[in-house]
């Protein structure tokens, strides 16, 4: 429902109910927030509210009601306004602005439970209320095709396209009909055995590979670390590639030579930042790339499996630059086959299984299930995982 038709519906219902608008006022402005923030009708946005009311009446279980303190202005009117974040109306008597706050001290001094806000009470009834969504995936679906037969020499290739003998090709399911939600700020790990999928679902995300069914959506810049070199030339200099692999991650090349000293100097590259990265060592490539890819803060940050390169200093140092990015609210999604770093970096994780999401949720609980359900998983699946 756009905002146009949400106000004509509005303003219809509040025509139509409204005996005495003064009375209702309060709770209609409420039942706008409900209907703007989530595009919903009036009637279902007055039938969240409604619950919410008999829900908190059932609590307080009391002759002061906090049920009042939505519905009845001209009881409770400076409660409402000043506990509630709704704007005081201009039509408010001084008599009755009086009135409320004698029954504001009165509900106070009861603790009857009425001070939370409007968004603290409809977050009892809404999850994640008031949180702001950073990545929607939305029944994503992805299918890969490889050849069933490995063709080893051009000359094979050759052979086979005059005969036209085309080596039969099978489909691989990588992501199977996922759904979830990222909000911002969340650090959210994901899990899985080898060949699960996990990378996969990171290069959706960030749009490397569009899905074949479903959508997925974000909210933000990306910054991704996805793979050593990801957009580097090899016979180019890294300063050089830190103006192709900014421009590769969106951003502009004003912004990156003035980021260009800053970068260099956290890259810890001093004279080699001029030479081609083909002599680069694998270390030296993960310097450059974290540098390119931190330094902004951006929205997203996507890292898979290279927080652990690069000498015991510079991983400690990009260890610090990931949580002060982390505290600035930066959303964070990290594959790791350390179970114990995505225990300590990440507060939600994310179990993907032969291409399915197994579970999501609060990341000790999903890792332990993970652990569990290991025992019984082959020794191929398993490989290069640390659990402990």
């Amino acid at each position: 429902m756009n905002q146009k038709n949400n106000n004509l519906e509005f303003n219809k219902e509040i025509n139509k109910n409204s005996k005495d608008n003064s009375l209702n006022n309060q709770k209609d402005v409420a039942i706008k927030k409900i209907m703007d923030k989530y595009g919903l009708s009036f009637h279902e946005a007055n039938k969240i509210l409604v619950h919410l009311e008999k829900k908190e009446k059932a609590k307080n279980n009391s002759n002061v009601q906090a049920y009042k303190r939505v519905s009845n202005l001209k009881n409770d009117a400076n409660l409402v306004n000043d506990k509630m974040g709704l704007e005081r109306e201009n039509d408010i008597a001084s008599k009755e602005q009086k009135d409320s706050n004698n029954q504001a001290d009165v509900f106070h001094k009861n603790n009857l439970g009425a001070e939370k806000k409007v968004d603290d009470f409809l977050e009892d009834i809404i999850p994640n209320y008031n949180k702001q969504v950073s990545i929607i995936v939305d029944h994503a679906d992805l299918t890969f095709e490889v050849q069933a037969e490995k063709i080893d020499t051009l000359k094979e290739t050759f052979v086979r396209t005059l005969k036209r003998d085309k080596s039969k090709r099978i489909k691989i399911h990588a992501i199977n009909d996922i759904s979830f939600k990222i909000y911002k700020g969340e650090k959210v790990g994901i899990i899985g055995y080898n060949g699960a999928g996990k990378s996969t679902l990171l290069n959706l995300i960030t749009g490397i590979y569009p899905p074949d069914k479903g959508s997925v959506t974000t909210y933000g810049n990306i910054s991704p670390l996805l793979s050593l070199g990801a957009g580097f030339d090899q016979n180019f200099s890294g300063r050089k590639n830190i103006i192709l692999n900014g421009a590769v991650l969106g951003y502009e090349k004003e912004f990156l030579e003035s980021k260009m000293d800053e970068i260099i100097e956290f890259s810890e590259l001093g004279e080699f930042i001029d030479i081609p990265i083909k002599n680069y060592s694998k270390g030296m490539l993960a310097k450059l790339g974290f540098s390119i890819a931190t330094a902004v803060n951006p929205d997203i940050l996507i890292i898979d499996e290279i927080l652990g390169v690069g000498d015991v200093n510079f991983q400690k140092k990009s260890a610090d630059k990931m949580k002060s990015l982390m505290d600035g609210g930066t959303t964070v999604l990290l594959v790791s086959h350390s179970i114990p770093q995505i225990r300590e970096l990440c507060d939600k994780a994310v179990w993907i299984d032969n291409g399915k999401l197994r579970e999501i949720g609060e990341v000790n609980k999903v890792c332990n299930h993970y652990l569990k359900d290991a025992e019984k998983a082959s020794n191929e699946q398993l490989a290069n995982i640390q659990f402990r």
